[in-house]
């Protein structure tokens, strides 16, 4: 079974693009699916209309066992680098449990 993902766009209508990225990005997360069920990916623009448009992304691991893991906000002003960037850190907090539970 792969990891489902639900994606909410906030302040903005979103875009197939960034569609396309979140699930290039969630593929790096399948080798992690003992671990993770379900992932929820929110993208806020915090300045929609703006000259100077910035992105907020949440994104929130849930366990098999229905956990809440929320990973830590990510902002910049190209919503594709805040998405690879939410992933890179759920991606490294994947690997320090793994880490942890082998007692590394």
């Amino acid at each position: 079974m792969g990891i489902d993902m639900q994606i909410v766009y906030l302040g903005f209508a979103g875009a197939a693009p960034l569609e396309a990225e979140a699930g290039a990005q969630l593929v790096r997360l399948a080798r992690f699916s003992a671990l993770v069920s379900h992932c929820h990916l929110a993208i806020e623009a915090l300045r929609p209309g703006s000259s100077r448009p910035l992105y907020d992304v949440r994104l929130d691991l849930v366990t098999p066992a229905r956990e809440l893991k929320p990973i830590a906000h990510c902002a910049d002003d190209d919503a594709k680098a805040a998405i690879r960037r939410a992933f890179d850190v759920a991606e490294l907090a994947l690997e320090t449990a793994i880490g942890m539970e082998r007692g590394h």
